[in-house]
This record gives structure tokens, C-alpha cells and sequence, in this order.
């Protein structure tokens, strides 16, 4: 591959990382997994301020994890791509074998002392 397209590559693959970085943005994520959402709706669900809200749309936005549709007055938020869900779900899968591993540790260490 072109070392200028595997840097683009790069920098693409890490806004988006930099993007999924954020609990209240993975949080918005799982809500629109269950279906489009305006704003308001977002705001309300996850107990966020509507300027919070905003913002962290504005970033997912921005790196192509969600899409936006007008309905009237409304703009409606939806995932751009429904495997943004099985790659948060995989990454959790990951975090919870290494506190499964952590917590042994722990055992271990306690039973020694």
C-alpha cells in the first residue's frame, strides 16, 4: 500500500477511535442502536444538557458514525453504520476478560498475604 494512503488510513482509523474515547458519545451510540433520536430525546434519555449533547452529536458527526435526517423542525440521529454497535460490543467483550484476569490477580495476591 501507498506509505501517504496507509498514513491516511491511520489518521482516519484514530478519529474515529478519538471519537468512541468518550463514555456520553458511546452512551448516544447505544441509544440510537435502538432507534433514530432528536436532540431532545437524547438530552432527555441520557440526562445530558442540550449543549452537551450537541457537541458530542457534532463530533460523531463529524467522523461518519452518525447520520442525520430532517423531519420538519426535527433533525433525527441514527447510526451511520449498525457495526459501530458490534465494535463497542467487541472492545467490551475485551475490557471484561482483562478485569476477569485483574480480579484473579487480586485473589491471588490476597490468598498470599
Amino acid at each position: 500500500m501507498e506509505p501517504s494512503l496507509e498514513a491516511e488510513i491511520g489518521r482516519l482509523h484514530a478519529a474515529v477511535c478519538s471519537a468512541l474515547s468518550d463514555p456520553k458519545r458511546i452512551a448516544i451510540l447505544y441509544a440510537l442502536h435502538e432507534g433514530p433520536k432528536n436532540v431532545t430525546e437524547l438530552t432527555e434519555l441520557l440526562e445530558l444538557n442540550q449543549a452537551t449533547t450537541s457537541r458530542h452529536l457534532k463530533i460523531l458527526r463529524d467522523r461518519s458514525l452518525v447520520e442525520t435526517q430532517r423531519d420538519g423542525v426535527h433533525i433525527y440521529y441514527s447510526l451511520a453504520d449498525e457495526r459501530v454497535i458490534e465494535a463497542l460490543d467487541l472492545l467490551r467483550g475485551v475490557l471484561a476478560s482483562a478485569l476477569e484476569r485483574r480480579k484473579t490477580l487480586a485473589e491471588v495476591m490476597t490468598v498470599r498475604t
